[in-house]
């Protein structure tokens, strides 16, 4: 199980190509992981951005950050995996 304290972070992605392209990798070698998904677009705590701008001028393909975290004694095999 992957959990905050036992974990590292293995690579960020706007893509969605290349997040799926790191999921096959790393379940074609049977190591867990979780994804955190951002959406950059959301309005945020502190108040609604989008509000007043909308998404004008705004490249939509940097929309959602794919995070992707790993046990930390996967990090070394994970990341070999998905650099080659």
């Amino acid at each position: 199980m992957i959990l905050f304290f036992n974990r590292k972070q293995l690579v960020s992605t706007f893509s969605t190509k290349r997040q799926i392209e790191i999921r096959t990798l790393l379940a074609q070698a049977s190591i867990d992981y979780t994804i955190k998904v951002i959406n950059r677009q959301s309005s945020s705590p502190f108040g609604d951005s989008r509000l007043h701008s909308g998404t004008l001028g705004q490249n939509l393909k940097l929309s959602y950050e794919y995070i992707f975290y790993v046990h930390k004694a996967d990090f070394e095999k994970a990341n070999f995996i998905i650099k080659n």
